[in-house]
């Protein structure tokens, strides 16, 4: 016979009182945002300007008079539970923070979860109704009103969440302090935490890929790979990852693993490992990674007798690496890069999506502030990095790890993620003024490194682009760009997912597609619209691109092996840079 005074058990349904209250409460919420806009209306000069910027009163009218319509549809089908429901929308139905049943069973946390998407909707409707701001004004107040709508989720208050109340019961509040503690943890480092902080470690479970450290400078550690096939291919590839994070990206482990995946292909991998930067690299400019980069170049060519490289460049690093192709093009050293692939990079910037909302003037002088040894603390970035995705990045820990007091899964992606790396606080001031801000890249002459001036239209170098369909940080559209500006055959590949998932598909998983065109197109829409779309991994495309382009074959011995040949051992990959902090 059960306990009658188990306190496990689901809080009762609510009473008729508390329907009644909460009906008051909600309407009385749209009362209140009625009155706002009324009131805004009075505002108004009779001869019909605004009382501010933006302000159209017609169009004021018009979104209240929806709002109220859509509040009146709501409330029919509460007090009606016989009348249906207004229908949702797909973007709704499938919104994560209430996949939970009892947002839907029960009346109470219905209504606050409809009336919140409700009020949500119309608020970022109301953003881009509004006329009379420029363009980043604009984009800076939708990512405000976003992150305030995201903010204000009732899934991110106890109160107003059905699965933190009945945690909370069920634990008899142990949940709540197992999440206080969660809390002061993330606040003692200053960092929000996405998964078990112990669960991983580079070289042990992670970045596990055999090899050696066989190149290091003030800047950076070379990686070559041991390799596991008889002959591997003549040219090699080198890898130039972003240094706003680990390298480890690609080679979170053996199945994720690209490193590993492009050694067993048969090819000869050099990746490189940047240093997170410290007081001593307070002078640190773009030049300085352009120059990294050929030396890294160079270092693989005369160790190996080859002419050329393959070379990748994952976002910042491919952005940087297009800065490097038209320097070796304007030296007349092109043939130094036998093919370029750039993994979600950026030359164009003028479309650059979410992340130019944090250029302005405020923001320098904040980022100024913040680096005072001549760096900035990695954990800033990895904080913009989660405004971006607030909703997933944020919130969602807010609700499971601190409401709830959940302990944290282990997540390979998720602790590369929180591994933050620091910045040259010179180089990163110039990489958001310069690009970001004024896109200079683009124009011929506007930029030089070392005196040589940068004209991307030179670059003639074999390229192959991938972008994420999905992607926050280098939108596709904006990765597109790359086909007006290079000259020479260019093979462009739009990936299912996002920045990181895009990229880290191995063929093993069968997951996501790709899109491919051979038809020369003048836009990405164009090309979407002629795309064949293929299931599972781009990666097996882009090897069959680079075989088509130089199959050569050599024996994997002598200096093919790390530490063989003139480049001698100096340590076990990962390496020492990527551990330090």
């Amino acid at each position: 016979m059960p306990d009658s005074a188990d306190t496990t058990t689901l809080p009762p349904m609510p009473s008729l009182e508390d329907l009644q209250h909460w009906t008051w409460v909600v309407g009385r919420a749209q009362q209140m945002m009625m009155e706002f806009g009324l009131e805004a209306m009075k505002k108004a000069p009779a001869g019909g300007a605004p009382a501010f910027p933006g302000f159209d009163p017609q169009a004021m009218i018009r979104a209240q008079a929806d709002f109220w319509t859509d509040g009146m549809k709501l409330w029919q089908g509460f007090l009606d539970p016989a009348a249906a429901p207004p229908e949702e929308s797909p973007e709704h139905a499938r919104d994560k923070r209430f996949k939970a049943p009892q947002w839907r069973d029960n009346p109470a946390y219905d209504l606050i979860r409809r009336t919140y998407l409700l009020i949500s909707d119309h608020l970022l409707k109301g953003v881009d109704q509004i006329e009379g701001l420029d363009p980043r004004q604009k984009e800076q107040l939708k990512f405000a009103t976003r992150g305030f709508v995201d903010a204000m989720s009732p899934s991110n208050f106890p109160l107003t969440n059905p699965q933190v109340m009945e945690k909370m019961i069920e634990t008899r509040g142990e949940s709540l302090l197992k999440g206080l503690q969660n809390m002061l943890n993330d606040l003692g480092k200053g960092q929000l935490t996405h998964t078990d902080p112990h669960a991983f470690e580079v070289g042990r479970n992670i970045a596990v890929t055999p090899g050696k450290v066989v190149h290091e400078t003030p800047l950076y550690q070379l990686i070559q790979y041991d390799p596991t096939t008889e002959e591997v291919l003549e040219t090699p590839l080198v890898i130039f990852p972003p240094w706003i994070n680990r390298f480890y990206i690609l080679d979170l482990n053996p199945e994720k693993s690209f490193i590993r995946w492009a050694v067993e292909q048969g090819l000869t991998v050099f990746v490189v490992s940047w240093k997170s930067a410290d007081a001593t690299m307070k002078d640190v400019v773009w030049d300085d990674y352009v120059g990294a980069q050929v030396d890294a170049i160079d270092t693989v060519r005369d160790a190996l007798g080859v002419d050329g490289v393959h070379a990748i460049g994952y976002c910042v690093a491919g952005t940087t690496l297009a800065a490097t192709l038209a320097v070796l093009a304007a030296r007349k050293q092109a043939e130094k890069v036998r093919s370029a692939t750039f993994f979600t990079a950026q030359v164009d910037f003028s479309q650059a999506g979410d992340l130019k909302v944090f250029v302005d003037d405020n923001q320098m002088q904040l980022i100024e502030a913040m680096s005072g040894e001549g760096f900035l603390d990695g954990r800033y970035m990895a904080a913009t990095f989660n405004l971006l995705r607030g909703r997933d990045l944020i919130w969602n820990y807010v609700a499971q790890n601190y409401l709830m007091g959940e302990d944290y899964p282990p997540f390979d992606l998720l602790h590369w993620n929180g591994d933050t790396t620091n910045l040259p606080a010179k180089w990163h001031k110039g990489y958001l003024t310069d690009l970001y801000r004024d896109n200079m890249l683009v124009t011929p002459g506007a930029m030089a490194i070392g005196g040589t001036p940068i004209d991307l239209s030179v670059v003639k170098t074999p390229t192959y682009v991938q972008a994420g369909r999905e992607d926050h940080i280098a939108p596709a559209e904006s990765v597109w760009k790359i086909t007006d500006h290079f000259t020479g055959p260019l093979k462009f590949v739009l990936a299912g997912s996002g920045h990181i998932a895009g990229v880290v598909n191995p063929p093993s998983a069968m997951k996501y597609q790709y899109w491919t065109n051979d038809r020369k197109t003048g836009s990405l829409a164009e090309f979407i619209a002629g795309a064949t779309e293929t299931k599972g991994s781009w990666w097996p495309d882009w090897l069959a691109w680079l075989e088509k382009l130089d199959g050569r074959k050599v024996k994997a011995k002598g200096a093919r092996v790390p530490g063989k040949g003139k480049l001698k051992a100096i340590e076990d990959a990962p390496g020492r840079y990527v551990r330090q902090r």
